[in-house]
């Protein structure tokens, strides 16, 4: 295969990487088992407002924006500002600092199940920490999983990805399907939960009564009720899903597009539950490092301040009816879709007579990053989009979906795909 001129640095920065890196990347959804070889930037040398440049030039509006966690726009500058006021002070100290106090309150102002709060780094540091209070305040060990929880032992044993994950870990963990009350009811008539721990939304709505009854589960078998709500909180509203949904749940964590791209991430929940975190393990030298405590509250002052989730909202309505209209030309193919709230909406592309979902996907990426746009079937909209960006991405579409349909119907692939084909990571949603 020749190498594509357009990523020629991408492809030498890739084998330069993986001397030292497995996968040449750090995080699996950054990789080039998700973007396709040949046809893809594979590493970006920096960021501003919407858009981002690959390290051939290549400039991209960014639909992905650091996986969510970029939820006004690259080099904000009152973020930006926030942290070079705080780095001039010192980043990480030897006792804590006021913006841990600061932070935390911000965040029980907002967030309805939030009466304390524990910071980390990361999602898998937060869901860990919420599953381990959890065992320690109900006394039990067995938990229910829905969505993707993070790495660690206890969650990733239950996936496809489970090779290193002792057996009697993978035995205590349980998973149930979204939308799907009597998959939940299962699990509860053979085990005693310590947690159910559920994204309350990913792809698809709740189902009417879906999660307040598995509230009720969780009451009438004394098990705590944990959110995870890193992709969902900031983002579906200010206080997360379960502000929109109406049902509160018993912990939640947040992380993602809390401080703009800065890595902060949050257990928060019922003050009776939380004061067990004295007695439990969870402490990081970095869970009160500054500059990411800094990020955050000028970060969520900001989302208070601006509107900046209407605006997002609005933008990904406008994009959800256009993408429709288009498939609406195209007579609805079985094989296209679009489902997912507002602010994080996902075009959904199938096996479709000898081509699998992530062989036309492949293609999907090619053609769209082709045009200018830094995409991986979902749409992670950010505070620095603006009309245009919907526009254009809408005009793409009407380009780049009927070439698909064509591909398919002509069975010319090969031909118009020039890269290696994306992987599966796993499916959990």
């Amino acid at each position: 295969m020749n190498h594509n001129p357009r990523y020629s640095n991408s492809t030498a920065w890739l084998e330069r990487a993986e001397k030292t890196i497995p996968l040449g990347s750090q995080t699996f959804s950054k990789s080039k088992i998700c973007y396709p070889e040949e046809v893809s930037p594979l590493y970006l040398s920096k960021g501003s407002g919407a858009k981002v440049w690959d390290i051939d030039g290549n400039q991209y509006i960014d639909f992905v924006n650091g996986l969510l966690s970029v939820s006004l726009g690259y080099c904000d500058p009152d973020v930006d500002n926030a942290v070079c006021n705080q780095i001039k002070n010192g980043v990480t100290f030897s006792l804590p600092h006021t913006l841990e106090v600061e932070v935390s309150e911000l965040l029980v102002q907002h967030i309805p199940c939030a009466e304390m709060v524990r910071f980390g780094k990361n999602g898998s540091d937060a869901t860990s920490a919420a599953i381990r209070l959890a065992r320690a305040y109900t006394n039990k060990e067995h938990v229910a999983v829905c969505g993707y929880h993070g790495w660690q032992d206890w969650y990733i044993g239950s996936t496809t990805r489970s090779l290193g994950v002792p057996e009697a870990v993978k035995a205590l963990t349980h998973s149930f399907q979204y939308n799907d009350l009597s998959s939940l009811q299962q699990i509860f008539d053979k085990q005693s939960l310590a947690a159910v721990i559920i994204e309350p939304m990913n792809l698809y709505y709740p189902n009417k009564d879906f999660l307040k009854g598995v509230q009720q589960l969780c009451q009438q078998n004394n098990t705590v009720l944990i959110f995870d709500e890193t992709i969902t909180g900031f983002r579906f509203s200010l206080g997360g899903a379960q502000q929109l949904f109406g049902v509160i749940p018993d912990l939640a964590t947040f992380g993602k597009g809390m401080a703009n791209g800065y890595p902060i991430s949050a257990v928060v929940g019922k003050q009776e539950i939380m004061e067990t975190m004295s007695d439990i393990f969870f402490s990081g030298t970095f869970a009160g490092e500054t500059l990411s405590l800094a990020a955050a509250k000028a970060t969520i002052n900001k989302i208070v301040n601006h509107k900046v989730i209407e605006h997002i909202v609005d933008l990904g309505k406008q994009l959800e009816q256009g993408l429709k209209q288009i498939m609406e030309s195209m007579s609805n193919p079985e094989w296209l879709s679009v489902t997912g709230h507002p602010s994080w909406l996902f075009v959904l592309i199938d096996d479709c007579k000898t081509y699998t979902s992530l062989q036309l996907k492949s293609l999907f990426l090619q053609e769209m990053q082709k045009r200018g746009f830094l995409i991986n079937g979902g749409h992670n909209l950010s505070f620095s989009h603006q009309q245009q960006d919907i526009d254009q991405l809408l005009s793409a579409y009407q380009e780049v979906l009927p070439l698909l349909a064509k591909t398919i119907e002509d069975l010319d692939l090969d031909d118009k795909f020039n890269g290696k084909f994306i992987e599966p990571v796993f499916k959990v949603r």
